[in-house]
């Protein structure tokens, strides 16, 4: 009897380590695996990557750091970086860190960091300022996608010259054909009034028009630009891709989206998946960072 026991114990052990707990997969477009040196030999062949991310996963963004140190050495260095989390008006303070001039205090005491930079930025930044590669604060000032979600985009047109430089350039067209935009009409339901629904869009189209813009004015020939974003800001090739396409449709772009999976094999999701070029899978329960 002792030894059924034992035997019994012995399966159920070999059984649990025998389990593959994966961290993360890729895959293509149609469902199929990706090799993260086979990423990063496609990625080296677009003028921009979009990266998008769940903020506060730690994997997700420890990839976006091997993947950028990759594209590094497969670029020869002809590499560009920028992310939603640096604001246009900080971009003085950004390059003062990356050329020496402030040190990782002065940085967070003069910019508008996220909570999270030291743990999940940080190393991407450092990974900029050591390479002495440009690093683009892409996104528009906070203060101005609450205007606009609070007054609508009409009230932006009475700002002051200065401060419609850090704004992509007025008209920004904003339109429900846009992928992902219905989405956020959905979520504020059917009873929403419909000033409130476009003003919330509004918001969010600022916000992708000015990172869109931003890349395109620091895009240069022969170099890769990799933009780090929340998954939101391209899925579906919605949001800042839909944008720089309006104004660039001759440019190669490609998207990596994210999506966190209950299954401990990271399987192609049945349902809820709208792939993009490439999609990052990782597990759920994968530590946060808040």
């Amino acid at each position: 009897m002792k030894n059924i026991f034992i035997s019994i114990l012995l399966v159920a052990f070999y059984s649990i380590h025998a389990q593959d707990f994966k961290s993360y997969q890729f895959y293509d477009r149609k469902g199929k695996e990706v090799k993260t040196e086979k990423l990063v030999d496609e990625l080296a062949g677009y003028d921009v990557v979009f990266f998008g991310e769940n903020h506060n996963n730690s994997i997700n963004h420890w990839l976006q750091l091997k993947v950028t140190e990759a594209l590094y050495q497969k670029k020869n260095g002809q590499l560009i970086l920028g992310a939603e989390m640096f604001e246009r008006d900080n971009q003085p303070q950004l390059n003062k860190y990356l050329s020496g001039m402030f040190d990782a205090k002065t940085l967070k005491d003069s910019a508008r960091l996220w909570n999270n930079f030291s743990t999940d930025y940080q190393p991407l930044v450092d990974f900029a300022k050591d390479k002495k590669l440009p690093f683009i604060a892409t996104n528009v000032p906070r203060r101005y996608a609450s205007q606009v979600s609070k007054e609508g985009l009409e009230s932006l047109k009475s700002l002051p010259s200065k401060d419609k430089a850090y704004i992509a350039q007025l008209p920004i067209r904003v339109t429900l054909e846009t992928p992902g935009y219905p989405e956020m009409k959905k979520m504020m339901g059917d009873h929403a009034e419909e000033m409130k629904v476009m003003n919330f869009i509004s918001a969010q189209a600022i916000k992708d028009a000015t990172m869109a813009e931003s890349i395109l004015k620091n895009l240069q020939p022969g170099k890769t630009f990799i933009h780090y974003n929340g998954n939101y800001h391209s899925k579906e090739f919605g949001g800042i891709y839909w944008y720089l396409k309006q104004k660039n449709p001759n440019l190669k772009m490609t998207v990596i989206s994210v999506f966190e999976s209950e299954d401990l094999e990271l399987k192609v999701p049945e349902k809820d998946y709208i792939p993009t070029d490439f999609n990052l899978l990782i597990p759920a329960d994968m530590t946060k960072t808040y």
